[in-house]
């Protein structure tokens, strides 16, 4: 009828993934969560995706914070709690979010979350206080995939390089994100790899210890072989199975 209102579900799940990479690191997501029958939505984020790293050259985290905002509110038109899953510096945005707006999400999942980089040169490492100097003397840095176990899709899940402006406003995001933690409250669920080449295992201990959700409501789960893909290796069926029961137990409680 014309004019009725539409009715949203009680939950959707927003779905943001890591820096420099493509939707392909995040895809084994979608089927299983849009099995649930609930709103799934995984954004672009800007310079992302993109037929060469170039598309990244310029770009502030400012800009993907606006694309995980902007994803949120579209999602939120379809739902009335958001579930944000986000890997790396996804986890980054989710974090944010949750700050932003405490009333309209009702849980994270942080997989990796990027508060302390391998990387010397990233913020709490010792060299950080060069990187301005080396982006300068440098503009594009080479990128690897280490894969512990069978790749599990075709495509290398994120580019080949970066432009290196692009990775100093990443690392002000981390500084912007690690501000934040003790104003996180929801529930939260943490997956972190300890074979990491990417983000030190040490994040999760971070994030899990200054975020003021209640222990009873926050948690680890560690991933013993995989690499930083989280979804694109050895372990992903345990990493996708660990967040549809997450998910699950989330709609559960709202059906009690």
């Amino acid at each position: 009828m014309a004019g009725q209102q539409k009715v949203r579900n009680s939950f959707g799940v927003l779905i943001l993934h890591g820096f420099t990479a493509t939707l392909d690191s995040v895809n084994a997501l979608s089927e299983p969560l849009r099995a649930l029958g609930i709103p799934v939505s995984i954004p672009l984020l800007a310079g992302h995706g993109a037929s060469s790293p170039e598309a990244l050259r310029g770009v502030r985290w400012e800009a993907w914070m606006a694309d995980a905002d902007q994803a949120l509110q579209k999602l939120s038109v379809d739902a009335e709690q958001i579930i944000v899953i986000g890997h790396s510096m996804g986890a980054l945005l989710s974090l944010n979010l949750a700050v932003r707006y405490p009333g309209r999400i009702d849980s994270l999942i942080l997989a990796a979350p990027a508060i302390k980089l391998v990387s010397v040169f990233a913020p709490g490492r010792p060299m950080h206080f060069v990187a301005p100097i080396v982006s300068r003397i440098i503009r594009n840095w080479g990128l690897k995939t280490i894969f512990s176990g069978a790749q599990s899709v075709k495509r290398v899940p994120h580019y080949s390089w970066v432009p290196t402006d692009a990775i100093i406003s990443c690392f002000e995001l981390i500084k912007q994100s690690r501000l934040l933690l003790d104003r996180v409250s929801h529930p939260v669920l943490i997956l972190h790899c300890r074979q990491e080449s990417t983000v030190l295992p040490e994040s999760a201990t971070i994030v899990y210890n200054m975020i003021a959700t209640e222990a009873s409501a926050k948690s680890i789960v560690w991933l013993e072989h995989s690499g930083h893909q989280i979804f694109c290796d050895c372990e992903m069926e345990k990493a996708v199975q660990t967040i549809i029961n997450f998910v699950s137990s989330r709609i559960g409680r709202n059906k009690e």
